[in-house]
């Protein structure tokens, strides 16, 4: 019988789990060069016994299929669950409409999900005012914001951390 698992990690897709290169356009899955973020398949590893892992992107060149051809390429597919793209859903972050479709989806309430993401506005506000705690992987700045349900991660390696963090502060 597999394990009941916790809530759910909602990935950000470019700059938090794959490389954005913006020389390159379209689908990343057809880009010349399709990297992993540094840490990121360790960290989906670490955490996907106890998580359901997922991305939630707001993607316009690619559909889920193709998210998962370029995960696949950086061998990140196995660990993600679930893919919301707004191709899909028809909303972006940091719409609560499209917060509301995965959680409806994922049949969780907001305090059992959390967002990880790079871009502030979108991801960290866009989650935390639709209920979702939230973790900022701010990988260009020493900049550091932190209360009761938001973190903030420099380097993947210290998303296990914030995430318990965040789950034993609620």
């Amino acid at each position: 019988m597999e394990k009941q698992k916790r809530g759910c990690i909602l990935f950000d897709w470019g700059d938090t789990l794959m490389q954005v290169f913006p020389e390159f356009s379209g689908p990343m899955k057809d880009w010349p060069r399709v990297e992993a973020v540094t840490g990121a398949a360790e960290m989906l590893a670490a955490l996907h016994a106890e998580w359901i892992l997922a991305l939630a992107t707001n993607a316009v060149d690619s559909e889920e299929e193709d998210i998962r051809a370029a995960l696949q390429q950086a061998d990140l597919e196995r660990w993600v669950d679930k893919i919301y793209c707004f191709k899909t859903i028809g909303y972006k972050k940091p719409s609560c409409d499209f917060f509301a479709y995965i959680l409806k989806d994922l049949g969780l309430s907001a305090e059992q999900v959390v967002m990880v993401g790079d871009d502030y506005e979108a991801d960290v506000r866009g989650a935390r005012r639709c209920g979702l705690k939230a973790i900022w992987f701010n990988a260009r700045s020493t900049e550091d914001r932190t209360d009761e349900h938001e973190r903030t991660i420099h380097g993947l390696e210290a998303l296990p951390k914030r995430i318990t963090e965040l789950f034993k502060a609620s």
